[in-house]
């Protein structure tokens, strides 16, 4: 897979290292703000469906699973996208669809049917997978290589602030709005009343769509720099001859953000429905969605202070302690009960919070000319989300406390990859921007 040369992506500006990017990397620090915003959103959403639908664990996490399917599917088209028309009018694109498919939520209320849904979020999605192709690489190689996982955890870190707080939002416009929502865990509803929940969602998306429009309209009147054709076959003349899977690194840093996507996304997927059960937390989903917002603040503030420590210590010996910690409340979550459970199951959003974007620097780490592809690979392995319906089943079949043992085996994968898999085999000179 071949994604736009990231060196040409500042086109003829490249030869002026006084050329100032900070600007731009503000702009994009928005970006990752409302794609963090709407996809954890959906944490809210999903329990809201399963009363709305009458939906098992599996046919629930099913949702989820469609949004990450959309990574897989969508990586390539928008790499030949960007490619095509350029770097700003692929993010403004993108911006578009997003909006198109919060809009498209507003008949998947008012019907209500469930498959309108699985499609609204799917192009939602395949919007926020044309961002990620193009603004994930970016981000990694502006400035320094030794600091480039410290950058994209910083950058990542307004990601988390769109996470963190997504939830109130979804807490109180979704759920707080909604019969099921504000009910005890698993109170059956009346058609009626599962009717009128279904049409909280119609005011959240309305303002989901008018913000990603304005951003848009930002996006493309902003100065952003140019991709310049004559980098782009001078890169391509670079990768003759080089093989990406020659480099470790990258080879086991594409199962590693499989995997932990996997963790990620059944932790939050299945956070509200977990805190609402009687032996562990006993609240309604619009109370547990308040613990929802602490779950993805420990990631915030995890982000920042990676990014600070990363200045001083090796980003590989990080991500292992980070990845100790996550196996080790991951196994609190999964046979303690009460409080120690819930505190258990929040924590690990700290833990995790590094993990993406470390892995992805790592992963990159020595590629040189190959690094646009290789970052393709690893943006497309996001798609590892989509497997949150096995936990699903897993939940089903044998209880929702024990399906987190799935999530504790994905831990000691990232411990491998910290440990041994992250090491680089045969660098390349490394790409950047100069500063």
């Amino acid at each position: 897979m071949a994604l736009p040369p990231l060196d040409t992506a500042i086109g003829e500006k490249t030869a002026s290292p006084s050329f100032n990017y900070r600007p731009a990397l503000a702009l994009l620090a928005s970006l990752f703000f409302m794609w963090g915003f709407i996809t954890v959103i959906n944490n809210t959403l999903l329990p809201h469906l399963r009363s709305v639908f009458e939906l098992n664990y599996t046919q629930t996490t099913l949702i989820e699973s469609v949004w990450f399917i959309a990574y897989f599917v969508a990586s390539i088209p928008a790499a030949k996208l960007i490619e095509r028309i350029g770097y700003q009018k692929s993010l403004v694109i993108g911006l578009l669809a997003m909006a198109a498919g919060a809009l498209m939520m507003v008949p998947a209320a008012r019907l209500p049917s469930y498959e309108v849904v699985l499609v609204a979020l799917f192009v939602i999605a395949s919007g926020i997978t044309l961002l990620q192709v193009a603004a994930n690489p970016y981000v990694a190689v502006v400035g320094p290589p030794e600091t480039s996982s410290s950058r994209l955890n910083l950058v990542q870190a307004f990601n988390s602030f769109g996470t963190t707080l997504a939830p109130l939002f979804g807490g109180y416009l979704i759920l707080g709005r909604s019969k099921g929502g504000t009910s005890e865990a698993d109170v059956a509803l009346t058609a009626a009343e599962r009717y009128a929940d279904a049409q909280s969602v119609i005011l959240p998306y309305l303002i989901v769509a008018g913000v990603l429009v304005v951003l848009a309209v930002v996006i493309a009147r902003f100065p952003l720099p140019a991709m310049g054709a004559a980098t782009q076959r001078a890169s391509r003349e670079a990768r003759k001859g080089l093989s990406l899977w020659s480099h470790r690194n990258l080879v086991f840093g594409v199962p590693a953000i499989f995997i932990y996507l996997i963790a990620e996304i059944g932790v939050s997927n299945l956070f509200i429905n977990f805190i609402s059960q009687p032996h562990i937390g006993d609240v309604t989903h619009q109370q547990a969605s308040n613990y929802l917002f602490l779950l993805w603040g420990g990631m915030m503030v995890g982000r920042f202070a990676g990014s600070f420590l990363m200045q001083k210590v090796d980003a590989a010996h990080v991500l292992a302690v980070f990845s100790i910690g996550a196996f080790v409340v991951m196994l609190i979550a999964t046979f303690a009960q009460g409080p120690a459970a819930m505190w258990a199951l929040i924590l690990v959003g700290f833990f995790h919070s590094i993990m993406f974007p470390t892995i992805f620097t790592l992963g990159i780490k020595g590629l040189g000319p190959l690094t646009e592809e290789g970052s393709g690979l690893l943006i497309m392995a996001i798609a590892g989300g989509a497997l949150v319906v096995v936990q699903g089943w897993l939940a089903d079949q044998w209880g929702l406390q024990l399906s987190f043992l799935l999530t504790a085996a994905c831990e000691l994968y990232v411990l491998f990859y910290a440990l041994w898999g992250s090491k680089p085999t045969g660098e390349q000179l490394t790409v950047r921007f100069d500063e």
